[in-house]
């Protein structure tokens, strides 16, 4: 009990302390804009908002913030899809690990991670590999933060939140791999240190200029950079810590069926509804034309994709099985999120057909081996992530060596940082819940309190 003690207080102070060791920087920061470079004549906000770009701007702005609230809707997607494929006694742990995963997850990114994912010119400690993080912040007064001279497409703060959602989703592929036997403490350390701290650097090397993005990786909006990140350390997790108490017997696999189908179905649907703007918004401005197509090819191969797993779950499985069904449509929109933007429609088809097929007997492999995912998240993410990434090497134009060496990079970084991370954890003390607590259920078990009082 005293260790437990020491480690939530330790939490807590942490909490406490991080803003206060960045108090200094912010208001410097404020006091102190820096200036704009010399040879880039910036105009005042007043000057640019009175010219003929502001409403082209303003339009584009609008879009990217609203794409950031639709990708944020994703986090009740994911809450909603993990407890209804899980038991009822684990829902309210299973909901207060996606709460800690947005809440922490944004406050770190903007403590370290934005500044350290997107450097800026000659900013990298260790050029194209690792950049120094800082507090997100800008002035309000600087013109380069609120006009074109910044972005012809949006601001500062509007970047910041919509990159910040990605962030965030990263941890929450992990959460579902893990859930029904983690340690709740454990885990709110990890998922810290993995959106705080490893999901930047290896955002850097693609999206913020750095090593594969210079060698023609191409990753639209994160089959690799956010998804094959996510699965591949949700594979290590789920290495270390187990399958769950009767999952796997002598006479074979044990479904540990989830309480609520509806609560799944209605988490998938309001993923694929933040899909729009995880995809969309990455066009990063309001385009009519590339945001609506790269709408199009999102839901064609989220189609697919559900199309593709319930023929294949129906025939293999001699059933048609609703949760095949639902990761299937998560299958498509992993795999088409690579190549959104430039793959065309009858490819996106394929694409996420293929993808649909392949998380089918990808979820059938891990269990046959006894790796437990309770929400298949290992297969949605992290297989098909890889195969999206793939994709825009046989669908598109850019080299498929390139993209192979690219997403293997994220997902062998996330796999060797997770596996680090947790089995030191595991020495502190386990990341595993006991026998009792977990036939018990965590709601009760860590929290007091069951989701349901009927």
């Amino acid at each position: 009990m005293r260790y437990i003690f020491n480690l939530k207080t330790l939490l807590l102070a942490a909490i406490v302390a991080v803003p206060l060791l960045f108090g200094n920087l912010v208001v410097a920061q404020d006091a102190a804009p820096e200036a704009p470079a010399a040879e880039a004549a910036i105009p005042s906000y007043e000057d640019f908002a009175a010219g003929p770009d502001y409403a082209v701007f303003t339009i584009n702005n609008l879009w990217i913030c609203l794409a950031a609230g639709l990708v944020f809707i994703m986090h009740l997607g994911f809450s909603s899809l993990e407890s209804g494929l899980c038991q009822s006694k684990n829902t309210v742990n299973i909901l207060f690990k996606n709460v800690w995963i947005v809440t922490s997850g944004i406050l770190l990114y903007a403590l370290w991670g934005f500044n350290s994912m997107y450097p800026g010119a000659g900013n990298g400690a260790i050029e194209g590999y690792f950049a120094m993080g800082s507090w997100f912040g800008q002035s309000l007064d600087d013109p380069a933060m609120t006009t074109n001279a910044y972005n012809a497409g949006y601001t500062w703060w509007g970047d910041f939140l919509f990159q910040a959602m990605f962030a965030a989703t990263a941890a929450t592929i992990v959460s579902g791999a893990v859930a029904e036997r983690v340690k709740l403490g454990k885990f709110m350390i990890y998922s810290v240190l993995l959106v705080g701290f490893a999901y930047p650097i290896s955002g850097y090397w693609q999206w913020g200029g750095g090593w594969l993005k210079a060698m023609g990786f191409y990753d639209f909006a994160g089959s690799s950079v956010v998804h094959a990140f996510g699965g591949f350390a949700a594979l290590a997790c789920v290495l270390i810590l187990g399958p769950r108490k009767g999952k796997y017997t002598a006479d074979g696999v044990k479904p540990i069926l989830g309480h609520s189908m509806p609560l799944a179905v209605i988490g998938v649907f309001m993923l694929w509804l933040g899909w729009f703007g995880f995809n969309g918004g990455s066009v990063l401005s309001a385009d009519p034309k590339l945001v609506s197509f790269v709408l199009v090819t999102t839901s064609l191969a989220a189609c697919a994709g559900a199309v593709g797993s319930i023929a294949i779950s129906w025939i293999v499985l001699k059933k048609p099985d609703l949760s095949m069904a639902l990761n299937g449509i998560l299958a498509g929109l992993v795999g088409i999120t690579a190549g959104a933007d430039s793959v065309s429609e009858a490819s996106s088809v394929y694409i996420g057909l293929i993808a649909g097929v392949l998380v089918v007997f990808s979820i059938i492999f891990f269990d046959k081996l006894k790796i437990d995912d309770p929400v298949g998240a290992i297969s949605v993410h992290g297989v098909c992530g890889v195969w999206g990434t793939l994709a825009v090497g046989i669908f598109g134009s850019v080299s498929f060596v390139t993209q192979l060496i690219g997403t293997l990079s994220i997902g062998a970084f996330a796999f060797v940082f997770s596996f680090v991370v947790f089995s030191i954890l595991k020495l502190l003390g386990g990341v595993r819940v006991s026998a009792e607590e977990e036939a018990e259920g965590l709601d009760v078990a860590e929290h007091g309190a069951p989701a349901y009082n009927i």
